[in-house]
Order: structure tokens, then sequence, then C-alpha cells
């Protein structure tokens, strides 16, 4: 399959240009086959590639395609690279992207007014271009993807593109990345200029030749690069974005948050692990950031009443857990939140989209509850995949992958007990919001419009299939990776023997024994099931006691509701600032005053001149003549002088 790893990324690009160009005359019966065909026959590809890489040397492949970019010694190859994190991303992206187009076929099967086939065009590209970020062998195939999937988040996000909240949303995320790419492209010069190569594993191979640990050169790439990934993972200061991405499609919201664009940033600090290993204070800035950005998300989410916007926050506070582990060198366990957080992240925006279609677009959970009789598969499959990311003991995905997330922040030198703690409060709010909306969304009283609440039904197989097979990952999706404390001998850490040896080693931390890692598992599990009991019970049971509680909360939840008023304090300091600067000074001095003044004057100077040779050109012949005695005077008095 060494041959054809082209056809991972080229089969989606396919059905791009297909879709694109042919989709609107072929109808909606060839695109919906087209579509989720092409993401199909491209995870089959990868599947069998993957397998082909774990019997490889040194677990890689490598397919050159041609040279890219030539210039004297200065070559970019086309080339594309998979290995054992490439693979493992290409079957997220494109085994989880196929489920979200499968669905996609029965959420938007209605969509005439912004056109049906123009949607899986563009869905098809945001694919495209997550492949070619996480297989390109250098930094410019790299950020080819890197900016590509930025600007498909900007189409998807915008699809409706007739309401203004959808186009807002999609110009404040293509904005808000454009900070974060600049970091990316200020780090890829510094990394040229140090290495003389853009070829990502000879930058890994090269880092502790070429730079001091802890010195200043490494410690500025990799914030630069961690710039970048604030921006594409939504960390802060930049993850204002993401909320708003919900004016999206649903499936569109399931694609970025799962399987693609959110995830990018974390890739990126993976795949250079070996850069960050050797800049302490860059490792301890992500650990940081990572946490707060896990913690503050939580609290937001707790005073959401939009399905999606719960979900959104959720999000982002997945991701700070991620940049967390990250941060404390556990690079492995990171990506293993990755894999399972795309399993029953992508579940749960699809089951809220399965909810909004059977409510006619309706998102606000107050107006909902007693769905799970009317929507069962819906609303079983939800609760799953609220298990899965509240951390439900020894089965489901996100148990797996969060407890060993806190433990790496306790026990890694890099690591803090600080971090747990963090880590731990913020699970325990996790549990608590996600299932306070499956309280409010499925059990207790309907509070649905009695006009809607008997058109509400179970929605199509092509929707509950989906939901169905995410469903299964997001139980098993994170028995590759029992730790050992749990598995012994018994059971292998899958994923952990995957990795061994591929991302940089970090210092040996204190060696603490069993005991002390049951009994922090041990907190965090019931209190994570203390919270989901308690949330089951306040708004299935006791939605007055909830009113009430939060009624003498007041101050508080209109803090949290108000997502801490973030989004008006930039638009405040920054939007206005710059729009002050761009009128008062850009626009009426520099632009009106300087360059047209500048400009202007030199017309009128032009113009002067011309009005005054004008006068001169009158046409009385003794007026030349007068003119040509004058001269021959003054051209004689000159030369005779």
């Amino acid at each position: 399959m060494t041959t054809y790893i082209w056809l991972i990324p080229g089969l989606p690009l396919l059905g791009f240009l297909v879709n694109g160009l042919l989709g609107r005359s072929l109808g909606k019966t060839f695109v919906s086959v087209m579509g989720p065909g092409v993401i199909g026959a491209s995870f089959l590809v990868s599947l069998f590639t993957f397998v082909e890489m774990l019997d490889a040397p040194g677990y890689s492949l490598t397919q050159h395609l041609y040279t890219w970019i030539q210039a004297g010694d200065f070559t970019i190859p086309a080339t594309l690279v998979v290995d054992r994190l490439s693979g493992l991303y290409i079957l997220i992206i494109t085994g989880v992207g196929f489920l979200i187009h499968l669905y996609s076929v029965g959420y938007m099967g209605d969509e005439d007014e912004y056109a049906y086939w123009r949607f899986f065009c563009y869905l098809n590209l945001f694919v495209f271009f997550m492949l070619l970020l996480v297989l390109g062998s250098n930094f410019l195939l790299l950020f080819v993807g890197w900016e590509g999937v930025g600007l498909c988040s900007y189409l998807l996000i915008g699809y409706y593109f007739k309401k203004n909240s959808a186009a807002s949303a999609a110009k404040k995320a293509f904005v808000v990345n454009r900070i974060g790419d600049f970091g990316f492209i200020v780090a890829t010069l510094a990394i040229f200029t140090i290495f003389g190569t853009l070829e990502i594993a000879a930058v890994n191979d090269a880092a502790s030749v070429k730079l001091a640990a802890g010195g200043g050169a490494v410690t500025a790439i990799t914030l630069l690069i961690f710039l970048a990934a604030t921006g594409k993972s939504a960390q802060i200061p930049l993850f204002v974005w993401l909320p708003d991405a919900m004016e999206g499609p649903t499936p569109v919201s399931a694609l970025i948050h799962a399987a693609t664009m959110v995830t990018a940033g974390l890739y990126v600090v993976a795949r250079l692990s070996h850069l960050f290993v050797l800049a302490p204070m860059t490792m301890m800035v992500i650990a940081i950031i990572g946490a707060a950005t896990a913690f503050f998300a939580a609290t937001m989410a707790l005073a959401q009443n939009d399905i999606k916007r719960v979900l959104a926050y959720s999000t982002v506070s997945q991701l700070g857990y991620m940049f967390m582990a990250m941060g404390v060198g556990a690079f492995m366990v990171g990506i293993f939140h990755v894999m399972t957080h795309a399993f029953f992240k992508a579940l749960l925006f699809l089951c809220s989209g399965s909810v909004i279609h059977a409510m006619h677009h309706e998102q606000d959970m107050q107006k909902m509850g007693g769905l799970i009789r009317k929507m069962p598969i819906t609303g079983w499959t939800y609760v799953v995949g609220a298990l899965a990311i509240s951390g439900a003991p020894l089965i489901f995905a996100g148990f797996f992958s969060k407890d060993e997330i806190l433990w790496k922040a306790f026990s890694s030198p890099f690591g803090h007990p600080l971090f747990w703690i963090v880590g731990v409060i913020t699970a325990l709010m996790t549990a608590f919001y996600m299932f306070r909306s499956v309280s409010l969304t499925f059990f207790g009283k309907s509070r649905i419009d009695p006009q809607l609440e008997h058109h509400v039904h179970e929605s199509p197989w092509t929707i509950t299939l989906p939901l169905v097979l995410l469903a299964g990952l997001a139980i098993v999706g994170g028995w590759v990776g029992i730790p050992h404390l749990l598995g012994r001998s018994l059971i292998p850490n899958v994923l952990k023997n995957y990795f061994d040896g591929f991302f940089a080693k970090i210092p040996e931390g204190i060696h603490y024994g069993d005991g002390l890692e049951f009994g922090l598992m041990a907190v965090s599990t019931l209190g994570a099931l203390a919270a989901m009991y308690g949330a089951y019970v306040l708004f299935s049971r006791h939605l007055p006691l909830a009113g009430a509680l939060r009624d003498k909360m007041r101050p508080v939840y209109r803090m949290l509701s108000n997502k801490y008023w973030i989004d008006e304090i930039y638009n405040l300091l920054i939007v206005r600032s710059i729009h002050w600067i761009s009128d008062k000074v850009l626009w009426r001095i520099v632009d009106v005053r300087i360059i047209d003044g500048i400009v202007n004057g030199l017309a009128a100077s032009a113009r002067n001149l011309g009005g005054a040779l004008r006068l001169t050109q009158n046409g009385i012949v003794e007026n030349y003549a007068v003119g040509i005695v004058v001269g021959a005077v003054f051209i004689f008095w000159w030369l005779l002088f």
C-alpha cells in the first residue's frame, strides 16, 4: 500500500472536485453517495496502510510524490509519511469523518436553500486538508493543511451565510486563527534559519544538537508554535471563536470538535515533542494554560442552556486537559485523550443534532425534557457519550484517558499536585454539566411546546446508525490504553506499547506507590459519580430546587452564563481600539492627509504647472516671435559672457 498513500488525502480531494463541479447537475442522490463514499474509501486505504506501517522498518512508510519547490540547494518535496502518530490520526479523521458524512446525509437531507452539494463539497475539502496536515513530511506541506482547515472552517461555520450571526462567527474564527498563524510562520522561519531544513523528521533528530536545552532559541520557537496551537485548538486567550462556531450545521460542529481542526494544534505539539522537551519554560506555560482553559471553560459550560454551546465549552475544556498532558510531558496520554474524545464528542454532537432535527431547530434545553421516551436511540447513546466524557469507571473510554492525564499531572517531573487538583475539580464540573444536559434534555417532565411535541419522533437510520457505532467506540475505545495499575500483566497497554520510543523522553520522576495512584483514582472517580448523580436528581426530579439555587446565586450564574464577559472585554479593548486606530489614525490621518495629500498634491502641482504653461500657448504669432527673439538674445548673452 506504500504507493497508494496519496489516495488517503486524494480521495476526499476527488470528492471535493466532483461535488463542486458536477454536484449541482448530478443531483442530491449522487452527492449523497459521493460525499460519504470517498471518505469511506479513504478510511479503508488508511486502515490497510496502518496495518502495513506496523510491519514496516521503523514503523514508518514514506511516499515521495514530486518535488514541489526547487531553488538552488533549497528543496521542498511533496512527500507523505505514515508513522505511528499520523497513522493513528488518519484512522480517527477518516473513520469518525465517514460517520459524520453518513450522518449528514440524513441531517442535511432537506437542505435546498444553501445548496446540498456545496455542503458536501466543503466537508470533503475539510477532510482533505486535515489529512494533508498530518501526512505532510515538512513544515510547508503541514502549513498548507493548517491554512486549509482554517479556510474550510470559515466556509462551513458560515454555511448559513444569509444569517448575520453565522457570517460573523465565520469571520471571528478566521481572524482569531490568523493570530496563531503568525506564530507558526515566524517559528517556521526560525527553524529554517537554525536547521537549514524544513523536514520535520530532520528537525526532531537534530534538535538536541542544534538547540541548547532551556536556551532562548528553543524557548522562542516552541512558544511561537504553542501560540499557533492555541488558535487552532482554542486555548486561552484564543478560544473565543470555538463556541461561536456552533452557528454552522451540527455535523460541522462534530467534525471540527472531534476529528479535524481543534486537534491540529495538539498534533503539532506532539509531532515536535523533541523540541518541546528542550524548553521547560514552554512546557510549564503549556501546562498552566491547559489547566486554566480546562477549568474556566468547564465553569462556563455549567450555566449554558443551548445544548450545542454546552458541548462547545466542553470541547474547550477537554482540549485544555490534553494540553495539560502535553505540558507535563505525557505526550502519549494527550494523544490517547484526543482519540477517545473524538469518539464521545462526535457522538454527543451528533446526538444533539438529532434532538435539534426532531425539535425543529430548537436548541434550548429548558424547552425540552422527557425526550428519551420519544427518541430512545438518540437518548441512550447520548447517555453513553455523557458517561464516557464524565469518566464513568472501568468501562467507558474517557475514564482511562482522563484518569491517566490526572495521574501524569501529579507524578510527572514536569507536573505538580496543583495541576491534579485543578484537573479533578474540572472533572467534577464536567460530570455535573454533562448530566445536567442529560437530565434537562431526556429525563424529567416534558417542557416541549404542546404544538410541537406530537411531531417529535426518532431520527432516520442515516442519523441513528452513526450514533450507535460511535456509542460502541465510546465504550471500547479506551481499552487500548488501560493503565498498568488496572491491567497489570493480564491486559497490556496497547497504546503505550504502540508509541514506545516515539515521543521524546522526559527525565524520570518520583516513583510513587500503587496505593497513592489508587487513592487519587478513587477520589476523582467517586467525585465524578457523585456529581453525575447529583445533577441527575437535581435537574430531572427537583427542577424547581435547581431554579431556586440559580436565583440564590444569581450574580455567579449571570457571570458564568455571560462567559465572564470575555467577548465584551475583547471587543472593548481590542476590536474597538483597532476600529478607532483604523478610523482616526490610519484613515483620517495616514490615508487621507498623508497618502492622499501627497498624491493629490503632486496632481495639483502638475495641474497648476500645466495651467501656467497653457497661457503661453495662446495662438498669437507675434507673441511666439517675441519669445523666439528673447530666447535668442538670452542664448547669445550666455555664450558671449
